[in-house]
């Protein structure tokens, strides 16, 4: 236990005060005088002692007769004594209960995520951000509640295994195995596509796709072989957030496809109003934003010839939110999703992904209607672009610690 500069200073006084600082230095007084000083000093130790006690019944005598008012719910007063006040607190003072969070992430990603604001506001909130040091073993540093990341590397989940088998209980945001599943452009959508969300208020499907790992001179037979429709939105396989992943085209005719460059996952586009709505996850909490996005195809230019590069699907949220504003963007097209079916289609796939910070871009079919498409997931994203998601972070934060907190007590419960 950390005693308080303070408190040291103030149990110092008292042990001079108590038994005096000539009695220290003067040891060649008579044995009768060093009687009298002892008497004395212990004869106003008792009055301060009778003093100090006198004051205490007084003023618990004064909270007695003291009351306050407070209101039933039917609005009629009642009448409610104050609680005494509790006996004066020690002359130490013990830090106050922190949550570690250890993150290891990018300089990039630092810079953009821990932001001075949330740091100030997870030390109001009890949690400490700690900045994790890959030139020294995970293993000697910390202990940390949770182990903030976005890496999937063989040494480093080696890392995270030998430190998990050291603190069992630490929380690691997320298992590398589950990120990998949305590094994959082939397995990041499986689980939205076995997904029934009709009760929760509308349906949520994957454009039909298809996944091509071979030459690019056998893509036409094979995006006839399977029925997709031109045009057709070409992604790299790989989604590892470079820029390189968010390299994407927009196919309109089938001699074009040799162009491509595998291995691609080719969707079938979906006319939607030019309107993506990023979805953010961050545990229990849902954020979602509007994007500008693709404008819709004519029936006239379905024919047209070319590749149409583009380097990502969403724009910036602020013209999106400043058309819709200024009347420019169509109400319609861009009303947002229900609460509800947002809110379902995030628990469900945390469970399925085992993921707690993700986001998803979601585009209504037809810019109307309640047919909906997940059309990508992204782990870990700009949290940064995300409306006050400081709070929404911490908030985590306190969550994940609460829960800790409450089985660490049924754990020792069990125990006793």
């Amino acid at each position: 236990m950390r005693l308080d500069k303070n408190a040291t200073s103030v149990a110092s006084s008292a042990s001079e005060s108590l038994w005096g600082v000539g009695l220290l230095q003067s040891r060649e007084r008579s044995p009768l005088s060093l009687t009298r000083i002892v008497d004395r000093e212990r004869e106003e130790g008792r009055r301060r002692e009778e003093n100090r006690r006198r004051e205490q019944e007084r003023e618990r005598e004064k909270e007695r007769k003291r009351e306050s008012k407070v209101y039933s719910r039917d609005g009629r007063s009642q009448i409610t004594p104050v609680m005494a006040l509790a006996p004066p607190s020690p002359t130490f003072t013990l830090p106050p209960p922190t949550f570690s969070v250890g993150y290891a992430l990018t300089s990039k990603k630092i810079k953009s995520f821990v932001q001075p604001k949330l740091e100030e506001l997870a030390r109001s909130k009890g949690i400490s951000l700690v900045a994790i040091d890959r030139s020294i073993p995970l293993t000697e540093q910390g202990p940390f509640d949770v182990l903030l990341h976005k890496s999937t590397g063989k040494e480093w989940r080696q890392s995270l295994e030998d430190y998990k088998r050291l603190y069992p209980d630490v929380v690691v945001l997320d298992p590398p195995e589950a990120i990998l599943q949305l590094r994959n452009r082939q397995s990041m959508l499986q689980d939205v596509a076995e997904l029934d969300m009709s009760d929760a208020g509308g349906y949520v499907g994957v454009p039909k796709q298809l996944v091509v790992t071979g030459d690019a001179t056998s893509i036409p037979a094979a995006v006839s072989e399977a029925g997709l429709k031109l045009p057709l939105v070409a992604k790299p396989l790989v989604a590892d957030g470079s820029p390189k992943s968010h390299a994407m085209s927009l196919v309109y005719d089938e001699s074009c496809l040799t162009q491509l460059d595998p291995p691609l996952v080719l969707q079938e586009f979906v006319n939607h109003g030019g309107v993506l709505f990023k979805t953010y996850v961050v545990g229990d909490y849902v954020r979602v934003v509007r994007r500008f996005s693709l404008p819709d195809v004519p029936e006239g230019e379905m024919k047209r010839n070319g590749i149409m590069p583009f380097p990502r699907v969403s724009c910036a949220a602020e013209s999106a939110e400043e058309a819709l504003a200024a009347g420019i963007l169509d109400p319609q097209a861009a009303e947002l999703p229900p609460r509800r079916l947002l809110e379902s289609l995030s628990k469900e796939l945390r469970r399925r992904l085992g993921l707690q910070l993700f986001n998803m871009d979601i585009i209504r079919e037809g810019g109307a209607g309640s047919r909906y498409y997940v059309i990508d997931i992204n782990y870990f994203p700009g949290f940064g672009k995300m409306p006050e998601y400081e709070k929404v972070f911490t908030d985590f934060l306190v969550d994940l610690a609460v829960n800790k907190s409450k089985k660490t007590s049924r754990a020792d419960s069990s125990v006793c």
